[in-house]
This record gives C-alpha cells, sequence and structure tokens, in this order.
C-alpha cells in the first residue's frame, strides 16, 4: 500500500538487552518417547560471576540444510560468546544459527556447539529447546519430515517454514513440492520508527503471529524502512539499527516458528522526489519514494541479505511499489529505470535499479528467493519479462500488487499481462485488498489466483479503518473486519 497510515500509537518494543547465562551442572537429554529432536545441554565449567556451557543438538526428523536452535533464560543470564554457532540473544531468547560450515544436519545426525556466559543470582537451567522451530526433547512429530503423514501443504499450525527455491514458475521446497504463498502483510516497522514513535505498530508478541497463523496463513509480508535498519542519524537510535534488526529478526523467528514464510521487503526508503503522484516531499524514508536510492539502498539490502543469508526460509521482496512511470511518460525510459537505474528523468536522485539490488543480494552470499514488483506501484508487469534483472541463483519471481482502485483491476487485465508472466516465473500478489471494507473485488482476485495455483497475501494485519487502510482485523487477536473476513474464511477453506 502507497501510504500507510500515520499512527502516533504507543510503540511495543522488543527487548534487545543482551541477557546471559547463569547455569549449574545439569543435562536434559531426550524423553524416552520419539521426539523430532533431543538436546543435551551441560555446564562444562562455573566460576563467581561466568560458566562455560555445551550443547548438543540431535535431528530425529528430515535432513535440514540449515538450523537455529532457541531456548529462554529464567533469571536474567547472558551469553558473552560462543563458538560453533552464530549466537545471539534478546531479552531471556537465546538463538544459535549454525555456521556455513555446519549447517548440514542429517536425519539422525547431531551438531556440537558451546558458550560463555555470565550470571548473578539464580542459576535456573534452560529446559524448553526448539530447532527450527520444533520442540525437542519431547514426543512431538518433525513438520519437514516426508515420512509424516501430515498434509506438507498445509500451512497452519507450528513447525519449521519451509526452504523455498524457483523450480520454473513455481515456488518449491526442498524435497520439490510446489509451495504457494498465501498469507497477509504485518504493516508498522516501515513507518512507525522513522516517525519516532516505535518499530512496530500494534503487538507482535507470539499470541499475535499465532493468530495470524489460525487463519491458516502459511506467509507474512514483513515491510521495512531502510534508514532504520541501516541506523541512520535522522532516526531515534532506540528505534535504529542494531535495536531495530534485533527486532525484525525476533518477529522473522516467531513467523517461522509458526510455519510461516516471512517475506522481508524495502517498503520506504531514502531520497527526494517532489514530481508526479509524490508521497512527499522529504528526503527521508518518510514515505513511497517512485525508486529505490543508490546512496543507501545497495547497502541495506547487503546487510539485510548477510543477516538471512543462511536462511533459505526467508523471502526477499526488493522494493514496494515502483512507480518511475509516474515520473516520465515514456515507458521505455520507465522500464530502463526500473532495471538499470541510474539518472532517471523525471528523478531527482541516482536511483538503484532492481538489477542493482539483486546484484548486492547475491553479493552477500545470500541465495534466498527475490521478488521484484514491476511499475505502477507494482500493477503493471507488462514489460516485466522483457526487462527481468538477471539472477546468477535462478530464484527470481515476479511480484504484483492489485486493489479495486488500481488499473489492471479486471480479469481481461490479469490474462493479458499476468498470466504470461506466471507462465514463465513464479508470480506472488504480494498485496491484494480493497476500501470498500467488504472483500467482493478480492475474492475475484483469489480465484483467478486459485485457478492458476499462484500465491497471494492480505493488505494488511493492522487495525486501522478498513475503508482507508485497508485492514483485515478490527483486534490482534485475529477479529476480522468487513473486508479481512473475506481473506481468513478463503485461508481457511482451502486449508482447513
Amino acid at each position: 500500500m502507497r501510504h500507510p497510515p500515520r499512527h502516533a500509537l504507543p510503540a511495543l518494543l522488543l527487548a534487545c538487552a543482551v541477557s546471559a547465562a547463569a547455569l549449574v551442572p545439569l543435562t536434559t537429554a531426550a524423553s524416552a518417547a520419539a521426539p523430532a529432536c533431543s538436546v543435551e545441554y551441560s555446564v562444562t565449567g562455573q566460576w563467581d560471576s561466568g560458566f562455560q556451557a555445551a550443547v548438543k543438538v540431535t535431528n530425529n526428523g528430515a535432513a535440514k540444510d540449515s538450523w537455529s536452535l532457541t531456548f529462554a533464560f529464567a533469571d536474567g543470564q547472558k551469553v558473552t560468546q560462543g563458538w560453533a554457532a552464530k549466537w545471539s540473544q534478546s531479552g531471556t531468547a537465546v538463538t544459535a544459527n549454525n555456521e556455513s560450515w555446519n549447517g548440514a544436519l542429517a536425519s539422525g545426525g547431531s551438531v556440537s556447539a558451546g558458550f560463555i556466559g555470565s550470571w548473578s543470582g539464580a542459576n535456573t537451567v534452560p529446559t524448553a529447546f526448539k530447532l527450527n522451530g520444533t520442540a525437542c526433547n519431547t514426543d512431538v512429530t518433525d513438520p519437514t519430515d516426508p515420512t509424516d503423514p501430515t498434509d506438507p501443504t498445509d500451512p497452519g499450525g507450528d513447525g519449521t517454514a519451509p526452504a523455498l527455491k524457483v523450480s520454473g514458475n513455481k515456488l518449491v521446497d526442498a524435497s520439490g513440492a510446489q509451495r504457494r504463498i498465501l498469507g497477509v502483510n504485518r504493516s508498522g516497522a516501515e513507518f512507525m520508527c522513522v516517525q519516532g514513535y516505535g518499530i512496530f505498530d500494534g503487538p507482535v508478541d507470539d499470541a499475535s503471529v499465532a493468530a495470524i497463523a489460525d487463519w491458516k496463513a502459511n506467509a507474512v509480508r514483513i515491510p521495512l524502512n531502510e534508514e532504520c535498519w541501516l541506523g541512520l542519524d535522522n532516526i531515534k537510535p532506540e528505534y535504529a539499527g542494531v535495536n531495530y534488526q534485533s527486532a525484525i529478526k525476533e518477529l522473522v523467528s516467531k513467523v517461522k516458528a509458526h510455519g510461516m514464510t516471512p517475506i522481508l521487503e524495502m517498503h520506504w526508503s531514502y531520497g527526494q522526489y517532489t514530481g508526479n503522484s509524490a508521497g512527499c516531499s522529504d528526503i527521508h524514508a518518510t514515505c513511497q519514494k517512485p525508486m529505490p536510492d543508490a546512496q543507501y539502498a545497495p547497502g541495506f539490502w547487503s546487510s539485510v541479505a548477510s543477516t538471512f543469508k543462511d536462511d533459505p526460509t526467508v523471502a526477499f521482496d526488493l522494493f514496494n511499489e515502483p512507480y518511475p512511470d509516474r515520473a516520465t511518460s515514456n515507458l521505455s525510459d520507465a522500464w530502463a529505470c526500473w532495471k538499470d537505474g541510474g539518472t532517471c528523468p523525471g528523478i531527482g536522485y541516482e536511483v538503484a535499479g532492481m538489477q542493482d539490488l539483486v546484484d548486492a543480494v547475491r553479493a552477500a552470499g545470500a541465495k534466498n528467493v527475490i521478488l521484484a514488483g514491476g511499475l505502477a506501484y507494482s500493477n503493471d508487469l507488462g514489460q516485466w519479462l522483457a526487462h527481468r534483472p538477471d539472477d546468477p541463483a535462478g530464484n527470481l519471481a515476479a511480484a504484483w500488487h492489485v486493489y479495486n482502485f488500481n488499473t489492471c483491476a479486471t480479469e481481461s487485465c490479469w490474462d493479458s499481462t499476468l498470466a504470461p508472466v506466471a507462465a514463465q516465473v513464479p508470480l506472488v500478489a504480494g498485496e491484494i485488498g480493497e476500501n470498500t471494507c467488504s472483500h467482493g473485488f478480492v475474492d475475484r482476485v483469489m480465484k483467478w489466483f486459485d485457478d492458476r495455483k499462484l500465491s497471494y497475501l492480505g493488505w494488511t494485519w493492522n487495525t486501522w479503518d478498513c475503508s482507508s487502510g485497508p485492514s483485515l482485523i478490527s483486534s490482534y487477536d485475529g477479529t476480522p473486519t468487513a473486508f479481512g473476513i473475506g481473506l481468513r474464511d478463503h485461508l481457511r477453506a482451502l486449508n482447513g
């Protein structure tokens, strides 16, 4: 959506202070039943204010290309350094992600890692561990295990989000099975930080993410702000840089823990534009600009890609809604600007084209699925195939947005402009919606996409006025608006 509401609401900030661990010598082992994974945790040394701990993780489910172990401390302990994993902590929550050299975890295989921490007071030992979002040391089936009788296309419930890749014109998981992205957008992180109110608009705790999964969604698109992620000096420090990044990473982990695909998208960016259809005159990232800026956008994607390059469950959406076609009347110039950037007609700042952003992601070593939207606020894919960027990883999909007030909002337009694209590459409708507080239009969109087994996400999981947002919910417990009930009931019918 081009202009999310500017709400001066209290922000629900995620705790980003790093805590640490004061542990007593104890080992938790697998239960007697057959758990999806087991974790052995032991303290190998302890002194007045510190300790050393070791963990051994055994994977009893399907083989994994990457792994992430999570657990929580109870008494304010703090991880200070670690090895054989990338250790991080937010509040009490500890995460250990694999290194590049030990990411493969075979079925029945084990991996060991360790860390040094500090402690004071109690030394309660963590007991609840999760591997890629699946509970360990309990009799729980691994949702990625091909021997699991659960339908692998069912997006609901707790479990591991699938590792995605492009195969022809489809998105598939590690087993080669087709995966449709069907879900919602969670707006807020693109505007709250730059307006100085917080990081998210409304709660992003586990209960609120579970409410999304309860709709049988299997994906959440998370709009981001370029300046907040990079920590530029016009953003309040508490909402910028590492604090902002940690909050986004924690939300990504919650989304994955409920079996849903996180899609990270650059929504608002730097660069002054005052031409046709300008959303604001501000040089800073306070509105939707016609194209990404060459000054910061490649660095933004290099940083995001470096952060998530070892996690193929995360997808990247390069730029929300390009509109260089509003800055120039020449459509050929607009598409050239879209692909190659540089000095573009009608745009007063140096532009980063889609090829520049693809190159930045791949140069960072990330092979994640990339989405790229077309012109006219991503509503025009007419020349997308002729101008699609080169992707050495072969993991590029087309993104498209549609609302009832867009130009390409009829089946005849979809047949003529979308169908040819969908025949060659995966097509994802990253935003679908209407400002009528009903769902007649999106019902038509979903039918057209369902008939072709394509992907779509509703705008937006926020409690705004559905006639001006539009918004899917009236409460973060998942209570739908008159608009949102259409998407909710449809997803439940498809995947219930």
